[in-house]
């Protein structure tokens, strides 16, 4: 049995397709959500030099990426083995080598993985337009304002691809995730200072 077959069997043998589909989606809505408070932060908050602007939302990326990781890994390899002990118990034999010890031991690393890379990559895709109107500023006009709808648009994606996933028709969930972006935008303009 080929690795790539190997690996395919322990994500069926644990049922973590389902786990970590639902981990990117969480996570990657919270680091799109995430960014997207901040650039109404820096929007509203007035003119902000883009290099701090970029600082922010990457170190911001960075924190929720290490949290995604670390927490997914602890929680999920505290599962994994408890799950292994629970089926060991029941057929009163030692499973560490066996196809199941061995997708309890890796799982949470691939789960962790997902869980922590999704906020990054999708926190990188969105300040992109500010690293891009800061290097290449002819490129870009309003590198802020671009990075917010691109933010827009993610999160539309994002619940595009829940309603996909549940069954539910695309429009009504993108159209609820964008209406909690537009909840959290409107909240960021209330309770900024004047």
């Amino acid at each position: 049995m080929s690795i790539a077959d190997q690996f395919l069997l322990f994500i069926r043998i644990s049922r973590s397709q389902h786990i970590a589909r639902r981990y990117f989606v969480v996570n990657g809505f919270d680091g799109a959500l995430t960014m997207l408070g901040l650039l109404m932060g820096f929007y509203v908050s007035g003119q902000v030099a883009l290099p701090v602007a970029m600082s922010v939302c990457l170190g911001a990326a960075i924190a929720l990426g290490m949290s995604g990781l670390t927490s997914a890994y602890i929680s999920e390899s505290a599962e994994r083995k408890r799950e292994l002990e629970r089926l060991e118990k029941a057929m009163m034999v030692d499973l560490g080598e066996s196809a199941h010890g061995k997708a309890a031991r890796l799982m949470p690393f691939l789960i962790a993985f997902i869980n922590g890379a999704a906020p990054f990559l999708i926190a990188l895709i969105i300040i992109f337009p500010l690293a891009l109107g800061h290097w290449h500023p002819q490129l870009i006009s309003q590198p802020l304002e671009t990075a917010t709808i691109l933010a827009f648009l993610i999160i539309f994606l994002l619940g595009v691809f829940i309603g996909r996933i549940s069954g539910h028709f695309w429009l009504w969930s993108g159209l609820r995730t964008l209406a909690v972006a537009l909840l959290t935008t409107l909240l960021v303009y209330l309770i900024s200072p004047a």
